[in-house]
């Protein structure tokens, strides 16, 4: 219940030296300031890697092929295999829990240089022949006309979508790419449609600098018939795709004739098992600031709970007259926890303000200068405000315990006689 004499006795004691009250309180703000700052630290970093990874699909793994080591049915070791079309149907339907499996081609970058050619301009750039899922696995902005879509699958129209990075290359400043055409390898493709990479790693650049065709019309076009050269699969949300990889070489060594325990065969990047690996170490670095801004912080409760107890010796005799007057342990007690929860919850808020404004400052700075690699954003949500406000409660608790309880020992008797 509010009392108004009480909390006027609770500022009264606290102000009466003031000075000492604030040394006592700096060692609480400095170390909730340094939790905030290092919690805000590291989910800047967090928001700064995961965004290398552009949005894409991150239960997703990439897969390959190599070359055979173990020999197996009579066919020899060291022979190569390609993927079928064949393979994709067959690991939708063996493998559950299946989002996407995305048949790719590719011509230029690890599969040889290849030459587009409009007019007088040429340029080497990646071309891909794809689904329309792929736009699912990998996300890119649309920046005008369209992406490919299963039409152009089923009529293997030879249209094509270009990174801005091809447009800039190819295409006068100002000019419309919808509608010309592409001579690619001497086939020509028309242009459908322009897009943008979300991806801000280091690799931005290169990513604007890709074309993408029908899958099937690229097929044709460049006489892969129903070669496959990797593909991209995504499981289900709930379904890790590290778990079922297992699964999905089982039924490609099955139908190539591999020996089951050919590991090298089969090569991947699963994008789901590193992207965990990320994840780890940010929960890692999350416990680590937690554990040293709560051992700053330990200092200054400790301080305070020094500074309570000369508070105590120095008001022996107030406490003796008040238990003389009928007051009660539990009063005299409360008394002394309502100052040091009082101490350290406004101390605590003061560390929490400059905080959130060091932070505000670091953000303007990066809105200004433009994002820095692998940091962006840093920022501390609700939940950690919330989380410093119950370990100041529970601090404040802690460290006027043992005041409290030293000033309920004294006698009223031999507090009247302290001088």
């Amino acid at each position: 219940m509010f009392s108004k004499d009480r909390w006027s006795e609770i500022l009264e004691a606290l102000s009466s030296n003031w000075f000492r009250t604030v040394l006592t309180a700096f060692g609480v703000i400095w170390g909730i300031f340094i939790l905030v700052i290092l919690l805000a630290a590291g989910k800047g970093l967090e928001n700064g890697v995961k965004a290398d990874f552009g949005n894409i699909a991150t239960n997703t793994m990439f897969m390959w092929s190599q070359t055979i080591s173990k020999p197996y049915k009579g066919l020899p070791k060291g022979r190569r295999f390609r993927y079928r079309i064949g393979d994709v149907q067959a690991i939708k339907d063996n493998v559950p829990n299946m989002r996407f499996v995305s048949p790719r081609n590719q011509l230029g970058g690890f599969g040889g240089s290849n030459n587009v050619v409009r007019g007088l301009n040429t340029g080497a750039f990646n071309v891909y022949g794809d689904y329309p899922e792929i736009i699912q696995q990998q996300p890119m902005d649309i920046t005008s006309g369209r992406f490919i879509n299963y039409g152009d699958i089923n009529e293997k129209r030879k249209v094509a979508v270009i990174g801005e990075g091809v447009k800039t290359s190819m295409y006068d400043r100002g000019e419309d790419p919808i509608g010309t055409y592409l001579k690619i390898n001497g086939v020509n493709f028309i242009v459908v449609g322009t897009y943008k990479k979300k991806s801000q790693g280091g690799d931005s650049e290169e990513d604007q600098k890709e074309i993408y065709v029908p899958f099937t019309s690229f097929s044709q076009a460049f006489n892969q018939g129903d070669k496959v050269g990797w593909m991209a699969i995504t499981a289900e949300d709930g379904s890790s795709i590290t778990q079922l990889k297992t699964q999905i070489f089982d039924v490609i060594k099955q139908r190539h004739s591999i020996h089951p325990e050919d590991d090298r065969a089969i090569g991947n990047f699963d994008l789901y098992e590193q992207y965990s690996r990320i994840e780890g170490l940010f929960f890692a670095l999350k416990l680590i600031a937690y554990f040293v801004g709560s051992l700053v912080l330990i200092s200054g409760i400790i301080g305070i709970s020094n500074i309570m107890l000369i508070v105590v010796k120095e008001r022996t005799k107030e406490i003796g007259i008040r238990r003389a007057l009928g007051a009660t342990p539990w009063s005299i007690r409360g008394q002394v926890l309502l100052e040091s929860i009082f101490l350290t919850i406004i101390s605590g808020m003061v560390g929490i303000s400059f905080g959130a404004f060091i932070i505000y400052i670091i953000n303007l700075v990066l809105d200004a200068n433009g994002p820095v690699d692998m940091f962006a954003n840093p920022s501390v949500d609700i939940k950690v405000v919330l989380i410093a406000l119950t370990i100041l409660v529970i601090s404040g608790l802690l460290a006027g315990l043992i005041p409290a309880q030293n000033a309920i020992k004294v006698k009223p008797v031999d507090a009247l006689r302290t001088e």
